[in-house]
């Protein structure tokens, strides 16, 4: 596979909009090129048989089932609130906004 060019290098830095020196582009195109070899090398790897995944490991959600339960009332809830306003809490405000 051949490596990735300088030139190449200075029309994906153009793309990026960066303005790049000659020495970093020769040295970006040297880095680029480890890149890609990297990932060349990843993908030889994998087999067909390996089904992609994101996780080495089987996730699950630990979260509990979302279940309606008893709670206290509007009422209940804003009984000791020192200030209400439409069945919830009244604040000082703080943005200066209406």
């Amino acid at each position: 596979m051949p490596g990735i060019t300088r030139e190449e290098v200075a029309h994906l830095a153009k793309l990026a909009r960066l303005e790049l020196s000659s020495e970093e582009l020769e040295h970006f195109a040297g880095q680029l090129d480890d890149i890609i070899g990297a990932v060349a090398a990843v993908s030889d790897v994998a087999d067909a048989d390996v089904p992609p995944t994101s996780h080495p490991l089987p996730l699950t959600n630990v979260m509990r089932a979302d279940v309606v339960r008893p709670s206290l009332t509007p009422e209940q809830a804003l009984s000791g609130a020192p200030a209400q306003e439409q069945q919830r809490f009244k604040v000082p405000q703080i943005l200066g906004e209406e």
